[in-house]
């Protein structure tokens, strides 16, 4: 395994690392803003039951972008590795750990999305319980699968911390990306955090997604397209 890490030389780290970092951002915001945010209707299972199922196959493109996000993840997570190992190899993998158990986290998450397509649409089995109480689990599954999401991003919060300082202490990559990153895992974090603390998070909730959306959108989207189009210029 090392022999092959040896051989991924950093500019093509950076390349994979780039596109790697579209795909994720493509199939995240489509499964989010696209999917979940067009079909779930907070507090109401029944119109959102009624949007799944009419928009069955949407909503099964929506997991399959979230699995090919979660493939590109542990992509991402070599290849940042790779990248950043000649900064501080200790570091590095501590980063690689964090992105890895994140998407550990959501590659189970997803599960919560399939429970509640199954409820609204499975086996002739569930025939025995009444259509509200099966929507009422199924949102019970999609609201846990929420809460899943904020879970992980507490783990792959502290990777794009660790990412930021390891990107400022390089010389090879633009601090600047670095401190977005920095920014954009505060924006995490406490998103995370207060979502599970407070009780009255939804009184809140546009600030926070400010908080979060802004840093998250410019870090991220900036060190992606860096990598892309400037990755294949490193010289370590």
């Amino acid at each position: 395994m090392t022999d092959y890490l040896n051989d991924i030389s950093p500019r093509m780290a950076a390349k994979i690392a780039g596109a790697g970092y579209l795909v994720i951002i493509l199939c995240g915001v489509f499964a989010e803003f696209f999917v979940r945010s067009r079909l779930i209707v907070p507090g109401d299972a029944a119109a959102t039951a009624s949007n799944i199922m009419a928009s069955e196959f949407l909503f099964r493109i929506g997991i399959a972008g979230d699995l090919i996000m979660l493939v590109f993840d542990v992509v991402v997570a070599l290849a940042l590795y790779v990248l950043l190992r000649p900064v501080n190899k200790s570091l590095a993998l501590l980063a690689a750990f964090f992105r890895l158990t994140h998407t550990a986290i959501n590659g189970i998450n997803l599960l919560n999305s399939v429970f509640a397509l199954l409820l609204v649409n499975g086996p002739g089995y569930l025939t025995s319980f009444r259509p509200d109480q099966l929507y009422s689990q199924m949102l019970l599954f999609l609201n846990a699968h929420s809460y899943g999401y904020l879970i992980a991003l507490v783990f792959f919060g502290f990777h794009c911390l660790i990412l930021g300082y390891l990107i400022i202490k390089s010389d090879y990559i633009p601090g600047v990306l670095g401190i977005l990153m920095i920014a954009a895992s505060f924006g995490y974090l406490i998103d995370s955090f207060a979502n599970i603390l407070l009780s009255g998070y939804a009184d809140y909730k546009t600030i926070f997604l400010i908080i979060v959306a802004v840093p998250a959108i410019v870090a991220e989207l900036s060190l992606c397209l860096w990598l892309l189009f400037k990755g294949g210029e490193i010289r370590i």
